[in-house]
């Protein structure tokens, strides 16, 4: 119809979390997903990186992914860089790695975004093109959550029992209610789920 307004293109995160809820151990230990990963897995996260418009990230996580994913031969490695990256810091100041601008150009000239998480997070999704993948740490996913700015998470659940560390819904205001709309499991144990934002 010729009045319909454009549809928002859509938030997604996604991130492996224990079936406690913890994206990563009490010291930032992420070693506990290594046990439950394969090829079939793998190939579920290369696809969901794939069909990402842009991938957006906290300033540690881009300092730790510049640093790995350029020389990278996985078969995810071309989604991640490739894609364009919009990285967030809350005091706005970020500083690029050092590499060779030859092989890292992607990563070292990304966008970068102010320290208003919501306005920038609307501009995004105001834009054309494919979703927008958020990856964590778990700093930066919690302030995602906090704001409910979150449509749909992506949790490849490790079959894990962590008993404490850094959750992924720390302090909620009120219950986040989501529907499951896919899960596929996976040969070593992990299990993707799919939910939607009910809002």
């Amino acid at each position: 119809m010729e009045n319909e307004m454009p549809s928002k293109r859509l938030l997604v995160l996604k991130m492996s979390i224990s079936i406690d809820g913890f994206v990563a151990g009490p010291n930032g230990e992420m070693d506990w997903m290594l046990a439950s990963r394969d090829e079939e897995g793998a190939a579920w996260v290369t696809a969901t990186l794939s069909a990402a418009g842009v991938h957006i990230m906290g300033h540690r996580t881009y300092h730790d992914m510049a640093a790995y994913w350029p020389t990278s031969t996985l078969p995810m490695a071309a989604a991640m860089n490739e894609i364009p990256k919009v990285i967030f810091s809350r005091s706005g100041e970020i500083s690029a790695p050092a590499a060779d601008p030859q092989l890292y150009t992607d990563w070292l000239h990304p966008e970068y975004a102010g320290s208003d998480l919501v306005c920038d997070i609307a501009e995004l999704k105001g834009r054309s093109g494919g979703y927008i993948l958020a990856h964590g740490g778990a700093s930066f996913a919690q302030s995602l959550v906090a704001a409910d700015l979150i449509d749909e998470y992506r949790l490849v659940v490790h079959p894990v029992a962590l008993g404490r560390g850094l959750p992924l819904f720390p302090e909620l205001a009120s219950p986040l209610n989501l529907e499951l709309v896919e899960v596929k499991s996976f040969k070593a144990g992990a299990v993707a789920k799919r939910y939607m934002r009910v809002r």
